[in-house]
Parts: C-alpha cells; sequence; structure tokens
C-alpha cells in the first residue's frame, strides 16, 4: 500500500512540474507576443501622423512633391501590411519608412518658415517620440525572445517545449545601413 502511494505522490509531482514548466512557456509566448503587438500600436500611432505632417509640409515645400510622395507610398505599405506577415517583415518596412521621414525632416531643414511652424514642430517632436517608443518597444521584443528562447531550449523545458510545439522566435535586427560608421568630414 505504501509503494502505491509513493508513486501516485512521484507522479503527481512529475504532473505539478510538467504543468508549471508548461506554464512559464506560454508566460513567456504570450510576453513576445505582447511585445510584438507593442511595436504595431506605436506603428500604427506614427501612421496616423504621417498624414498630418505631409499636409503641413505641402504647404510650404510644393516643389518637393518626390519627397512627399515617397512618404505616402512608404505609409501606405505599412498601412496595407497583413496581419500574418512576420515580425521581420513588418521591421524592414518600418525600417524603409523612417528612412524617407528623415529625409522629408532634411527638406524640411531648407524652409526656415516651415521649421519654425509650430503645426510643424509639434507633428516633428511627435514623429520622434514615438520613433523613440517604436525602438523601446523592439528592445522589449528582443528581450521577449531572448527570454523565450533560453527557455525553451534549455533542460528540461526543452522536453515540454519540443512535445506542445513551441519553436524559436527571430529577433529584429536592424538595417545594414544603420550598422555602417558613419562618414564625418570637415
Amino acid at each position: 500500500m505504501q509503494i502505491g502511494l509513493i508513486i501516485l505522490i512521484i507522479i503527481a509531482v512529475l504532473i505539478l512540474f510538467w504543468v508549471g514548466i508548461y506554464n512559464s512557456l506560454v508566460k513567456a509566448r504570450n510576453g513576445v507576443e505582447g511585445a510584438l503587438s507593442q511595436i504595431d500600436v506605436q506603428l500604427q500611432r506614427r501612421n496616423d501622423l504621417i498624414p498630418n505632417l505631409v499636409e503641413t509640409v505641402k504647404g510650404y515645400a510644393q516643389h518637393e512633391t518626390q519627397t512627399l510622395e515617397a512618404v505616402v507610398q512608404a505609409r501606405q505599405q505599412m498601412v496595407n501590411i497583413s496581419d500574418n506577415v512576420s515580425p521581420e517583415r513588418v521591421n524592414d518596412q518600418s525600417n524603409h519608412l523612417s528612412s524617407v521621414l528623415s529625409r522629408l525632416f532634411a527638406v524640411a531643414e531648407q524652409y526656415p518658415d516651415l521649421k519654425a511652424n509650430s503645426n510643424f514642430q509639434q507633428l516633428q517632436s511627435s514623429l520622434e517620440e514615438t520613433e523613440d517608443k517604436i525602438a523601446l518597444s523592439r528592445q522589449l521584443y528582443n528581450s521577449s525572445v531572448q527570454t523565450y528562447n533560453q527557455k525553451i531550449q534549455m533542460v528540461p523545458n526543452n522536453f515540454v517545449a519540443s512535445l506542445h510545439g513551441f519553436h524559436e522566435k527571430g529577433y529584429l535586427e536592424a538595417p545594414n545601413e544603420s550598422k555602417e560608421v558613419p562618414k564625418v568630414e570637415f
């Protein structure tokens, strides 16, 4: 009778251990998905600000239509990204939009009246703040991915992860051009 009770206790402890590992893996996976959702929120915020910025710049820089069209097109590509696209693809498109926006701000530097316009200053400030939030959200995502990937790779979690279909997630990476050392000339 005691051997049966001991075996039952051992089985109960193993089941509880298994459930604990499974729950920690689900929590880590949900952390990754939540961090990715925060990136989407900030990207949507940026997409909402861009039309106002473009309209403000149009009034001052009417002959800069090529740059304005590039911003509008890049924004539209971000808006049209489907929900089942990989985070890496969303990140690439977001980096492209950031690059186009930086060109727009460079154009704006050529127009002192535009730079002095309070609407433009407020929109530029809001976009810069949003870009910072996007960067922080990406850092949170990568940190969550690191935690999740470590959990599913470590023993004994890897046994539970492989049996329940937990797979590694990819990191978001900076574009290659941002990794190059800028040339500074005087």
